[in-house]
Order: structure tokens, then sequence, then C-alpha cells
């Protein structure tokens, strides 16, 4: 039996009024894993109202109650980590292992964030006046909308769901329309763990109808997307007409710069993860690598030796590294972008298309593909491929480095391998990215705010940043 997804409004899970259900399929398989409900506009503003009245109990809840409610969820997610990973995989075609990190991960960040809203302080400000005090006081926002995409459906909510709730603000929560299975089960662990009814609504639909309801009614106060930047330029200009504050985690094109005096072995097998992790789908990933040309024919040599060693195959087997691309729209994009850059003069070293065999026939699998002699004339050096594509590009200085670096609309994330401190910072401070990795292939930690510049998006998540972006600011003036 295909499992069942139903939304949850104001406590009660139900089915969409239409009866509309969507089949989510395994796309290592091309089998179909659950039936999801379908909801539009009148579902949407029925979660939103459910907030609505929600929010008054809410907000006047004590952190502490309010932590012990969300340390609660985390802990059954843990109890249910197997089950919810196995989900994960099935239909987004992650490896188990990195399911399972996804996880722990996101309980990791209901943990963090129960403890990080009993830190919401005031401030006392000094005035010019013996008989008048003033003070700073911090509330929250109102009712939260939060929108997550189908690369990392679990994680990514929670990063928007944790600090919302223990800033005292309710939700309404729609995950990928296309991979919303483990993350209503992590919304499930919070209804579980006693969460008031209407504090936590899921809303599943598409984003025209459910997530236009969601961004355009005046209920919501807050507005939290991670996803495509045109996505993210109309979700800027609905929520100007009630002046909604806005989190948008947009595109990326993340350069990584491998200097002459770098560790190979650490660049090359970070290179190769940041690249080909999740197949390249991942906000984050590393779209283009510069290489100083006195050690670019080693480089190249061992990446693609290291790419080569990858086993591909479907994402329930403990030993696979790369499971399928999530669709065979993101698929052909990837073969799209490769085109692109052989007819201008590109090689492909490995890779460029699908595996060979029966076991890759019904899903949606490709190589983890090496180009060089790439230029910025080609699409994957400007676009984001969000496939399992690694161009490599030499350089001659440094400075030459951080200008190819910085010549994108984008802004997410950029990383440095170098053993010279002094070129470290001299590089990670011209970088244009909200987060720079140096001789690290990740820019996420959990006390630390991640998002992005320019075309990347607008405020940040995870650390204190995450949580105040759920809070106003009020000033008390009182005159004796």
């Amino acid at each position: 039996m295909l499992k069942r997804v139903q939304m949850l409004i104001g406590g009660m899970w139900m089915e969409g009024f239409s009866g509309e259900r969507a089949l989510i399929h395994n796309p290592a398989t091309g089998e179909p894993v659950a039936e999801v409900s379908i909801g539009g506009r009148e579902e949407a503003r029925m979660a939103l109202e459910a907030a609505q009245r929600a929010f008054p109990e809410w907000a006047s809840t004590s952190a502490e109650t309010r932590a012990a409610l969300l340390h609660q969820a985390a802990a059954l997610m843990r109890e249910r980590v197997e089950e919810l990973s196995r989900w994960l995989t099935l239909e987004q075609g992650k490896p188990i292992r990195d399911s399972r990190k996804e996880i722990l991960m996101a309980a990791e960040v209901f943990d963090y964030y129960a403890e990080e809203g009993k830190r919401i302080f005031g401030e006392w400000i000094p005035t010019g006046s013996q008989h008048i005090r003033s003070w700073v006081i911090r509330q929250p926002i109102g009712v939260a909308a939060v929108i997550a995409p189908w690369n990392y459906p679990v994680e990514l909510l929670a990063w928007k769901i944790a600090p919302a709730l223990a800033a005292g603000c309710t939700v309404v929560a729609k995950p990928a329309s296309a991979a919303p299975i483990a993350a209503s089960e992590m919304i499930r662990a919070l209804h579980d763990a006693g969460l008031p009814p209407g504090t936590i609504n899921l809303v599943l639909g598409p984003g025209r109808t459910v997530g236009a309801e969601l961004v355009e009614n005046p209920i919501s106060r807050k507005i939290a997307f991670t996803g495509e930047t045109e996505t993210g330029r109309w979700i800027m200009e609905k929520a100007a007409h009630h002046i909604k504050r806005v989190s948008l985690e947009l595109g990326g094109q993340s350069p990584m710069i491998v200097c002459r005096d770098a560790d190979l072995e650490k660049a090359v097998a970070a290179a190769v993860r940041r690249a080909f992790s999740n197949m390249g789908q991942i906000c984050i990933s590393v779209n283009r690598i510069y290489v100083a040309e006195e050690i670019a024919e080693v480089f190249i040599k061992k990446f693609v030796e290291r790419t080569r060693s990858l086993r591909i195959g479907n994402g329930l087997d403990p030993d696979v590294e790369l499971g399928p691309m999530f669709s065979e729209e993101v698929r052909q994009k990837t073969r799209d972008h490769i085109a692109d850059a052989v007819s201008k003069g590109a090689r492909v070293l490995y890779g460029g298309h699908e595996p060979d065999g029966e076991e890759f026939a019904r899903g949606y699998f490709f190589l983890p593909t090496v180009l060089v002699d790439v230029d910025h004339s080609m699409r994957v050096m400007r676009e984001e491929t969000f496939g399992p594509v690694a161009p490599i590009m030499r350089f001659r200085t440094i400075d030459e480095a951080i200008a190819l670096a910085n010549d994108s609309p984008y802004g997410l994330a950029a990383y440095v391998f170098t053993r010279d401190l002094t070129t470290a910072f001299h590089v990670a401070e011209r970088l244009e990215a909200g987060g720079v990795g140096v001789n690290i292939n990740d820019v996420t930690e959990l006390q630390a705010p991640f998002g992005g510049w320019k075309e990347s998006g607008l405020g940040r998540e995870l650390g204190r940043w995450g949580l105040e972006s759920y809070l106003e600011l009020k000033h008390i003036r009182l005159a004796l």
C-alpha cells in the first residue's frame, strides 16, 4: 500500500477539499511510494486562520515551555530516524546515510533553538532625563509562512520552523510538492510532542495556489523561502503589498579557488565531495573550480581519479555514495549545460552521460562529470546547473582568480584552499559571498549566520540571526 500524506490544519489531519491526490515516485526506480493530498487556496487560508487564532496563546507561552516542546519533538525525530530517513531516500533519492544525517541535523536544529529561545533579551536605554526610562523588548512577529525546496526538504524546513516557534510565532509550513513525505513526518513529530492546535500547520499543493495564498494573504507577517531566484523575486513583489518581512535563500553559483600552495589531497577530496554530493543538487555546491596553473595538471588528474571511484546506485544501498538525480527536468538541464560547454570548446574528461546497466534504466541516474577548457561564455560557468558537473578552469594570479569568482550575479558561498594565512585572509575578505570556506568545503554552522549576497537572497538563517528574523523590536518610553 502507498503511504498517505495528509495536511495538518488547526490540530487536525485532513484531506484536501477537492479530493485530489498526487503520486510521489522513487527517482531511483520510478515506482510510486506515496499518495499526497493536494490542497489549494482555501486550505492555505484555513491554515493561516488557524495559526492566527493560536498565536496569542503561543506568543504568551513561557520560553521554558516552548523549549520543552521543541526538545520533545527533536527526541521523537531521533526515535523515528530510520523511518524518516527511509522515506527521505525513497522520495528524494539521496543515499540513506545522507538522509539519516539530514534528519539528525534537523533534530539538532530544534534542540538548538529550544535553548536559543530562552535568550530573547531586552535592552535598557540611557536617556537624557532623570524622569524618563526607555527600554527595548523583542516580540514575535506573528504568523510565519515557511516554504522549503525538494533538495533538503527536512533540514531546510527545520531551519525555518524551529526559530519561528522558539520566537513565539505560529507557523504554516509548505514543503516541496514533489518531496513532502519526510517533511510531513517531521511536522507529525512536532504535533505528537504536544504543540497546541494551530501552532504548527502543514499545507500541501502547488506554489501557484497554496504558495501564492501564503504569500499574498495579509495574515502572514513573515515569509521564509528557499528556492529559485525568480520565485524569490515574485515573493518580494507580492510581500511588498503588505510590507511583510521576508527571508530569501535563493540561487547560487559557488566558486572554489585552489591556490598553488594548497594541500592537494585535501583540496581534491573536498572539491569532489562538494561538487557531487546529493548529485550537485545543493545550493552551496561547488559549481566552478579555479586552479592555479602551476598545479592544474596534477589537480585535474587526481580529481578525475577520485570521481571515477564514486559508487552510484539506489540510495537505499548503504554503500552507495551518489543516488539518482531528483527528476528528468533537472537531469535534462545538466545535459543542456554540458552540451553548451562542449559546443564552445570544453572537453569532457569523465562522465557526461547516464551510467550503463539495467539497474540504472528506470531512474534519473547521471554520471558525475568533469569538464576542462571552460570559460565564462559557457552556461555551466554562469548559471546554477544543480547537477553533478564540475568545470575546472586555470588561473595565473590570485587577483585574477578572485575576479573570476566574483564574476557572477550570485553570492551564496565560495571556497578557497591555501596553506598561506595572508592569502586566506586576502581572498576570503574579497570574495562576494555570504559564506566563505577556507580549507573546508562547507559554510554551514548551526551557530553562525547562513545566507547570500547579491541575487542569492536576503536575510539570514541559523544562529541568533535566524531567531531575530522572527522578532519585532519595540521601544517602550516611560515618564515617571
